[in-house]
């Protein structure tokens, strides 16, 4: 899970010219990337250099510092919106056979998807637990660090072209219903069914200094973790333990674990194979989030 290993190395003015763009990021527009991963960040800019025509990391930064629409357009650098729905459909068949059926014990159910992107990972637990008959007692929180993701999210339209690999996943991941009782399809594009967000919330999050502000009985956040340095995972894997009730399930993705983090004690393997994670009973370790 430590990206930080695998990184390429920035020469030392690079290293320099980068902590300085992330500080300007940080204290001009309120977004804090300076626990992501170097080596995807590196990726990242890179691209976003290629495009603005900046030779430098420093030319960079003095354009998104005076120019707003810069930043809106580093921002779909910065952050990665790569998903699918029910991507990983093991992992969506083991919470519909072995966590929803402790999840029907509760009378009402809050689940927090972290890094929710364009929508997909949500709108595939809306559809599970519809399917499940969950849907009516459980509020979903979709955050996300982008607002231009939020939106998408929000408005559940997706290229018809990724249906069929949608209806697959969902197939595969147990669905009990066909996909396409779920969108209308038009000019190109399915349209999930409004009523899929009648429980959610969509709302900007930053893992990096924002706080926990919800108990939950399931938080779902995969493939967000690869992208950010040890101690940034630790925070965010803090702020999922301290928002997860006793007993609440946490689900991550499939190159993600907590097996090296300091908040591993906290938490007891439940399904291994597909990172399935369950709060113990025990107290927690209290941490530092700001740390």
């Amino acid at each position: 899970m430590d990206a930080a290993m695998s990184e390429e190395m920035f020469a030392p003015h690079e290293e320099l010219e980068l902590d300085l763009l992330l500080e300007a990021i940080f204290r001009h527009h309120h977004y804090d990337f300076r626990g992501y991963s170097r080596g995807s960040l590196q990726r990242r800019l890179s691209r976003a250099q290629q495009r603005h025509g900046c030779a430098s990391l420093s030319q960079l930064q003095h354009l998104l510092l005076r120019d707003p629409a810069v930043f809106a357009d580093l921002m779909g650098f910065l952050t990665i919106q790569v998903s699918e729905m029910f991507r990983d459909p093991a992992y969506f068949r083991a919470l519909r056979e072995q966590v929803v059926p402790h999840l029907r014990t509760y009378p009402s159910l809050k689940v927090w998807i972290a890094g929710c992107a364009n929508g997909e990972e949500f709108y595939s637990l809306a559809i599970l637990f519809r399917e499940e008959g969950l849907e009516d007692r459980t509020i979903f929180y979709c955050t996300d660090i982008s607002p231009a993701a939020l939106k998408k999210a929000e408005a559940g339209i997706y290229d018809l072209d990724r249906i069929r690999q949608f209806t697959e996943n969902h197939r595969l991941a147990g669905g009990k219903t066909s996909l396409s009782d779920y969108y209308t399809a038009a000019y190109g594009a399915a349209v999930f069914d409004k009523s899929l967000r009648r429980r959610a919330v969509f709302a900007e999050h930053n893992l990096a200094s924002d706080q926990v502000f919800a108990e939950a009985q399931l938080v779902s956040s995969r493939n967000v973790l690869i992208y950010f340095d040890r101690a940034l995972q630790d925070r965010a894997l803090g702020l999922f333990g301290d928002s997860l009730v006793r007993g609440g399930f946490l689900g991550l993705g499939s190159k993600e674990t907590l097996r090296f983090s300091r908040h591993s004690e906290g938490f007891d393997d439940f399904d291994e194979h597909e990172k399935i994670y369950r709060r113990n009973l025990r107290d927690m370790k209290v941490v530092d989030h700001a740390a």
